[in-house]
């Protein structure tokens, strides 16, 4: 229990939105439009806005064909504003990582206190790290990314291939109609191979792995409970990243962003993407919704998204689902979905 309270948000004891993530951010900074970014620099930890994390998903293949996903996350959650030296440090981070197959499932949690090198970011050369996971590299571009748990570990390299992509107008990601927003921007271009050590063996794996870059200190409107988000690669060279969020009443807040082979990207109008569950299965005692269509007609995109391992629940302190798919329809390929809020 005290590292679930850990692992949530500095705020009251009525929380509101997601994990408390729609609490009023009074003495945090808050995400403005029209941001200038600063790279490598903004690489690097936020410390004056309360939530952030670099998050990495991998879709993956093994020589006999068989399909891996992997994820790697580090998040950073601040009691107060700013950064102070060693235990001073109001910062908490949390790491999360997960090998899963078709028939597999393995996830590993860690916790660290900010200010005495546990864990951190430091951008140039990159390196973000929770005691042994690491990812890091010379540059953003050329990494190596590890981790390990009680029936897996990965190494791995990443090398991008494409640009870095911007979310909403000009990386300003609005995340509901009364305007709660985050900074959010990916690296969807990553080539990925390495080696997996599972129970079984060690499996040589390749494939292609998705960065995500976000912070904010209200990203929620107060009464959305919870999101579905997709990053979907197509045959064709083209990415989606696509959102919904769902309020308690049953409404819903749509965004998404269409990358083009090239890797130039556009935002979606707000409606433009619509994720619809098809099919759901008993998980963890509850459903989940783990088969769906996904629809953007601006771009000709009608799709089936389904699970290859329905059962990806993440048990860690806040759980929720998180695990590769495979795409059909209009378009082919595969992608990661995560989910949030199915009690």
């Amino acid at each position: 229990m005290a590292l679930l309270l850990i692992l949530l948000l500095p705020i009251p004891a009525a929380a509101q939105g997601f994990a408390g993530m729609g609490s009023d951010a009074e003495g945090f900074a808050v995400p403005r439009p029209d941001p200038d970014f600063t790279f490598p620099g903004d690489h690097g930890s936020h410390p004056d806005y309360r939530i952030e994390w670099w998050y990495l998903t991998a879709n993956l293949e093994a020589p006999d064909g068989t399909p891996y996903g992997l994820q790697w996350t580090l998040f950073r959650s601040a009691l107060a504003p700013g950064e102070r030296p060693g235990w001073q440090s109001p910062q908490i981070w949390f790491g999360h990582a997960a090998v899963t197959g078709p028939d597999l499932h393995h996830v590993a949690e860690r916790f660290a206190r900010g200010g005495i090198g546990q864990a951190g970011v430091r951008a140039a050369p990159f390196s973000a790290w929770i005691d042994d996971w690491r990812m890091e590299g010379e540059t953003f571009d050329r990494m190596r990314l590890s981790a390990s748990g009680p029936d897996f570990t990965y190494d791995m390299t990443l090398t991008a291939n494409g640009p870095l992509v911007l979310h909403g107008q000009g990386g300003h990601s609005v995340k509901s109609a009364q305007g709660q927003a985050s900074y959010y921007y990916s690296q969807p271009h990553f080539a990925i191979e390495g080696r997996l050590a599972l129970p079984d063996g060690e499996v040589p794996v390749k494939g292609t792995a998705w960065l995500d870059r976000e912070w904010s200190s209200q990203p929620l409107a107060a009464d959305q409970d919870g999101w579905d988000w997709f990053s979907l690669s197509f045959a064709t060279g083209a990415k989606l990243m696509g959102f919904r969020l769902r309020g308690a009443a049953g409404d819903q807040f749509t965004y998404a962003t269409w990358i083009a082979p090239d890797g130039s990207a556009v935002a979606l109008d707000r409606g433009a993407f619509q994720a619809t569950p098809l099919e759901t299965t008993p998980v963890a005692g509850r459903e989940v919704p783990t088969r769906w269509r996904v629809v953007v007609p601006d771009k000709d995109v009608d799709v089936m998204v389904a699970a290859l391992n329905p059962q990806a629940w993440m048990a860690v302190s806040l759980p929720y689902w998180e695990g590769p798919v495979r795409v059909s329809g209009s378009h082919q390929g595969r992608g990661y979905l995560e989910m949030t809020g199915y009690e």
